[in-house]
């Protein structure tokens, strides 16, 4: 845009070489898993709503914590598996009589695991900390970083494929990963109004509930680098700040562009068509 330019072209702040650090991709990949009847953790209040259910839906579905390993292949140096585990908040309607809704929320918890290359490098890589300044305190312990890339993760919400109520006792091959409450972060706790119920918990009903899940990702390596580019100095760019009226929210909405794209049948992305496909029925239907 015209307004955004930086006039800096004077030869004073002519063009030169500079040498900067950023992440370089050295592997990179993209997936589409589907979990099947993966296991749902209900708290106490869902468990006994699940039990006088005859029918319940998946609403929503958002991935409120990740954890990402990686660690290097034997005998295939410079790969490195890199372990993904998404814990999954799933919030559901349940129908309980009368035309009556009620919701519910749960954690599932996927797994999946890819190998990627992510080179080799034999140094040791120490970083300064502003709260290290004091010439007299003693150092905070750095062992520092040493032949270990880093591991990247992008996902999209899942998308709710199927929900499904199971009888406890009958065959169910799960896709899930069986944790206890030590085994779930704080996060995920914080995230959730009431405490779940697991297996090791006292006999809490017949039924459990499995979900199938959609996640479409991207996985990628990334290692530190030093790379020597042509740089021209920054400047003032002469656009001007605008405030916002405060005072007049109909004038701040009317400077808003009109959302032409959420209006277009093109632009529903596959997660709002499936999640409308699988919910099409209420506790009216």
């Amino acid at each position: 845009m015209a307004e955004n330019r930086f006039p800096c072209a004077s030869p004073s702040n002519s063009r030169e070489m500079v040498c900067i650090e950023t992440n370089r991709v050295l592997d990179s990949c993209r997936d589409r898993d589907c979990f099947e009847n993966v296991r749902v953790y209900l708290s106490c209040y869902g468990n006994e709503l699940l039990e006088r259910t005859g029918a319940i839906r998946a609403k929503c579905a958002s991935i409120v914590w990740t954890y990402i390993g990686i660690d290097p292949i034997q005998f295939n140096r410079g790969f490195y598996a890199v372990t993904i585990r998404f814990y999954v908040k799933i919030i559901f309607e349940a129908c309980v009589g009368g035309g009556r809704s009620q919701e519910l929320e749960g954690i599932a918890v996927l797994e999946k695991r890819v190998i990627l290359y992510g080179g080799e490098s034999g140094v040791n890589i120490f970083k300064s900390s502003a709260c290290n300044n004091d010439f007299c305190a003693l150092p905070k312990p750095d062992c520092g970083e040493k032949n270990v890339p880093t591991a990247i993760v992008e996902v999209v919400d899942p998308v709710l494929l199927t929900t499904k109520i199971m009888e406890k006792g009958s065959e169910c091959n799960c896709c899930c990963c069986c944790c206890q409450e030590n085994d779930l972060p704080e996060a995920v706790l914080s995230s959730l109004e009431a405490p779940l119920l697991f297996d090791e918990d006292s006999d809490h009903g017949r039924r459990f509930l499995t979900v199938s899940l959609g996640i479409f990702s991207v996985v990628r390596i990334v290692r530190p680098a030093q790379y020597l580019i042509q740089a021209t100095e920054y400047c003032i760019p002469e656009k001007e700040c605008q405030a916002v009226e405060e005072d007049d929210p109909c004038c701040v909405f009317r400077s808003m562009p009109f959302p032409t794209a959420e209006f277009c049948s093109g632009g529903i992305s596959a997660s709002t068509q499936l999640g409308d496909r699988s919910s099409k029925c209420g506790c009216g239907s």
